[in-house]
């Protein structure tokens, strides 16, 4: 049942996290010198004074694989619209693979923070916000989605 409300918050959550595999999530520059660092799903990389560019995939690269597999899980939760247990069940388990998502993102953010010496405050980015949509995307889902098996339960009382 692609027309119903929840597979379009569950469409929202796949389009979020999907755009946030190729989004910054973090960045700190340094103007004058052209130095800093940059938090992306799958790497960390810093800019030196020297231009030089260091990338970093681990253990960063976790934060692209629950990516991945929250696109998965809402995708699977998308066409399992006949069985709303379990559609209820991989919604909470998408939710706190995004907390979860969150959770080291941040973390990520206040390790290199101290990380790179650069003046100044990281700023934040586009990729940390879409995850934080997808979430409330995804409770929204799991709200008509339980709203739906409750109608569903009194009219089988009816019966």
């Amino acid at each position: 049942m692609i027309q119903r409300v929840q597979s379009l918050f569950l469409l929202g959550v796949v389009i979020c996290l999907a755009a946030t595999l190729f989004l910054p999530i973090w960045e700190k520059r340094d103007i004058n010198t052209d130095s800093g660092a940059t938090l992306e799903v799958f790497f960390t990389e810093v800019h030196s004074i020297d231009q030089s560019v260091t990338r970093e995939y681990f253990p960063t690269a976790i934060l692209g694989i629950l990516t991945i597999i929250g696109i998965v899980v809402a995708i699977a939760e998308i066409f399992t619209y006949h069985n709303r247990l379990s559609q209820m069940k991989l919604g909470a388990l998408n939710s706190l693979i995004m907390a979860g998502f969150l959770g080291l993102s941040v973390y990520f953010t206040f390790r290199m923070e101290n990380m790179v010496s650069t003046p100044g405050e990281g700023t934040y980015e586009f990729g940390m916000y879409l995850p934080a949509l997808a979430l409330i995307c995804n409770l929204l889902a799991n709200r008509f989605i339980r709203k739906d098996d409750n109608l569903v339960r009194s009219v089988d009382r009816i019966r």
